[in-house]
């Protein structure tokens, strides 16, 4: 199968075969060999020898390129929907809001790049500050929303008028083929754009090229291999989108049940398979506490998990894969052998699919919790005793990508904002809503400091600093010089 694109031509894998499956039924949804390190070596060729031509281009026809990769997109929405479906597992209204804010990333980042690496003349008319492409770079890609994430580095690098090579997740190869069949109709020179479907393999191959720049989003340990593979190579960027064990911090409301709904959407939505889904849920001791407890199980018992085109949509559907299924029971498991106490047990809910029910386990008795990011529908539960107590928890973390807090107090909030260790600080929001419009990204092992989102066009260029005259004049005199 012809299954990567170099240099405006599709051409089958020389490395390893690998397949992706339906998590749901585990039915072949593609098939193919990855790319071998010297199609990443011709890939990289293609691409430096497209960058002049694609960096010299008035940003004006970039943006028309890009514009017509969105309303390719529009035409192609449902088609690409669906296989985002079918390949993550996740339910079809779910998939379409991706698909959406894939299109809305264009405006988006067009606009961005006019804010934040246009040009801008200083008063005084000699002073210039502009932003130039790096050249080659690459984008690796995750599998929990194929289609969004890569689309948020790829857009603004190809703006920028950079090159890409694009390795999107092992996981979700279709995705990423039709994505880049998009950009195809659109009409993007040959060599601005290279697909190459792989796994480990070609990841570190691709790493390991001579390429000026490395744009990451997956998870905390692939992104420290990464950085321990840029070492000592400062003239190449990374910037490193990786995962989070985020806490969501819940005080005494009036309005419970909506605290329970926002509870829920951390947690759960996607099956627990965003970056800033809720890990740790920090829940005060006494009489209101158990109350919450009571409800949120209650409520909880009541998701109903299905198929990614099943009627009625269900809320969530499945886990990336029966592996992944497997690794969560096996967390819960360890987690109760450790002295948690499940309060809803995760479960497998039909033999040989990757579909599972929420877990919620209260872990307030273990001595030592790992500090861990266990990507799916299982929350963990801390109880505290007073709100300061409630902040070192929610700090005992390496990770610093997402924390939220639910309180009627705008005092507490203000205190919250200011010693929270993460990027994203929610109040009274789920834990997983983020802006576009926004920087997205976080600190210690969630990232390098290098927020994507609003902050992409950052990364993706750097910037210039000239003094220029169009008239040719002597400087002026400085001592011990002759004229």
């Amino acid at each position: 199968m012809k299954t990567h694109l170099i240099d405006g031509q599709w051409c089958a894998g020389e490395g390893d075969a690998f397949e992706s499956l339906n998590p749901l039924n585990q039915q072949v949804l593609w098939l193919g060999h990855g790319a071998s390190a010297a199609q990443v070596a011709d890939a990289v060729r293609a691409a430096r020898a497209a960058f002049t031509g694609w960096a010299l281009r008035p940003l004006a026809e970039r943006i028309a390129f890009v514009e017509r990769f969105a309303q390719c997109l529009r035409e192609q929405a449902e088609a690409l929907a669906t296989a985002i479906g079918e390949e993550t597992g996740k339910p079809l209204w779910e998939a379409r809001t991706e698909v959406t804010s894939m299109i809305n990333k264009v405006a988006i980042s067009i606009r961005s790049q006019a804010e934040r690496a246009g040009e801008q003349r200083g008063t005084d008319g000699s002073t210039c500050l502009s932003h130039r492409p790096h050249g080659v770079v690459a984008v690796l890609g995750p599998y929990n929303f194929p289609g969004h994430l890569p689309n948020g580095h790829i857009v603004p690098a190809v703006l920028a008028g950079n090159c890409v090579l694009f390795k999107p997740s092992e996981m979700t190869p279709r995705v990423a083929e039709l994505t880049v069949q998009c950009w195809q109709q659109a009409g993007l020179p040959s060599g601005v754009l290279n697909l190459l479907q792989g796994g480990r393999r070609t990841g570190e191959a691709l790493a390991a090229a001579e390429i000026d720049g490395l744009f990451f989003t997956g998870s905390s340990s692939t992104g420290a291999a990464l950085h321990r593979q840029f070492a000592g190579r400062p003239e190449r960027l990374l910037a490193l989108e990786m995962g989070g064990n985020n806490p969501l911090l819940v005080e005494p409301v009036e309005n419970r049940a909506a605290a329970v709904q926002i509870i829920l959407q951390s947690a759960f939505i996607s099956a627990g398979q965003r970056c800033t889904c809720a890990r740790r849920l920090l829940v005060p001791e006494g009489r209101w506490g158990d109350e919450l407890l009571r409800e949120l199980v209650q409520t909880a018992s009541a998701i109903r998990p299905g198929a990614f085109d099943e009627q009625p949509e269900p809320f969530m559907g499945t886990v990336i894969s029966l592996h992944a299924a497997n690794q969560l029971r096996d967390v819960q498991q360890h987690l109760i052998e450790m002295g948690g106490r499940p309060l809803l047990s995760l479960t497998q809910l039909r033999p040989g699919a990757a579909l599972l029910s929420p877990g919620i386990i209260d872990v307030t008795a273990l001595e030592a919790l790992p500090d861990e990011e266990y990507f799916g529908p299982l929350l963990q539960v801390q109880r505290y005793q007073d709100f300061d107590q409630a902040i070192a928890l929610a700090n005992a973390t390496r990770f610093g990508l997402a924390a939220g807090l639910i309180s009627d107090s705008a005092e507490c909030f203000a205190r919250f904002h200011v010693l929270s260790r993460a990027g994203i600080v929610n109040w009274n929001k789920p834990l997983t809503g983020a802006s576009s419009s926004a920087p997205f990204g976080g600190i210690g092992a969630s990232g390098n400091h290098r927020p994507s989102a609003w902050y992409a066009a950052d990364y993706c260029a750097y910037p210039v600093a000239t003094l220029q005259a169009e008239t040719l004049s002597a400087p002026p005199a400085v001592p011990g010089l002759c004229g």
